[in-house]
């Protein structure tokens, strides 16, 4: 079993955190402090991504199975884009565990598709996939300029997310590389009515990796959620309105 590293911090009901393609844990930072004071934290590094050794596959069900492995036996679950769909996959696969799910800038299909028009570009997806191979730095770069895009303060909240970036070793090359197979291949939409636990959907409405109309679908699937949109805002609501975000996870823990 390949371990994670896991960063455990804070006193309250347990609160895992899983980030997106590419990340870390530390990307938690902008609201790790306040969030803390009122759950328990777990900021996890998925395989080959910040202090986590890669693993072999790195698949969805691969990557579900590793998270499940060291699941708090009651805990909340939240997922930023990649680790949206994990936390998605531990809600139906662990519902006794995970007490309630919090969706952050994701999607159940990260590919446009024939029905399906809230997903990226099928070829952008593969660009990425490609260029990750002959030019790393330039891809990486690419991919944390177009999450800010349509920010409120896109300069300023890119400096912070590529400062993120850089606290821990650069992911590994082939952890990367299957993390986009899962962005460009998995498609949840047919199971994700089967989650039966409260959900919290915290997107923003300038997002341009993983369209808000993604967001209103899931909200219209999950009858037990509640959507939360932020205005002038890209792929990352918890650096650009870290008081509010934490606002709304302890409103959503208070009150579901």
């Amino acid at each position: 079993m390949t371990p994670l590293h896991i960063d455990v911090l804070g006193k309250g009901p347990d609160l895992v955190l899983l980030h997106g393609w590419a990340m870390h844990g530390g990307i938690w930072g902008s609201v790790r402090d306040q969030l803390s004071q009122q759950f328990r934290l777990h900021l996890i590094d998925l395989p080959g991504h910040g202090l986590s050794p890669a693993c072999d596959s790195a698949t969805l069900d691969r990557l579900t199975e590793m998270i499940a492995d060291i699941l708090p036996e009651c805990c909340l679950v939240g997922g930023w884009s990649l680790g949206g769909q994990i936390a998605m996959e531990l809600a139906l696969r662990e519902p006794q565990r995970v007490e309630k799910l919090i969706l952050i800038s994701t999607t159940p299909c990260f590919a446009r598709r024939n029905d399906w028009e809230s997903g990226m570009a099928p070829e952008l997806l593969q660009l990425f996939c490609e260029n990750l191979k002959l030019n790393y730095t330039t891809t990486i770069n690419r991919f944390l300029t177009l999450q800010m895009n349509g920010d409120r303060d896109a300069s300023k909240i890119l400096a912070q997310l590529r400062q993120n970036f850089f606290q821990r070793a650069e992911p590994d090359p082939k952890a990367l590389e299957q993390s986009l197979q899962i962005l460009q291949y998995s498609d949840l939409r047919n199971r994700i009515a089967a989650i039966c636990q409260p959900v919290l959907i915290v997107h923003g409405d300038n997002d341009v990796i993983t369209d808000p109309s993604a967001a209103d679908w899931m909200h219209q699937q999950l009858p037990q959620s509640r959507r939360v949109l932020f205005s002038h805002c890209g792929h990352a609501p918890f650096l650009s309105y870290p008081e509010q975000f934490v606002a709304c996870l302890n409103e959503f823990h208070a009150n579901s």
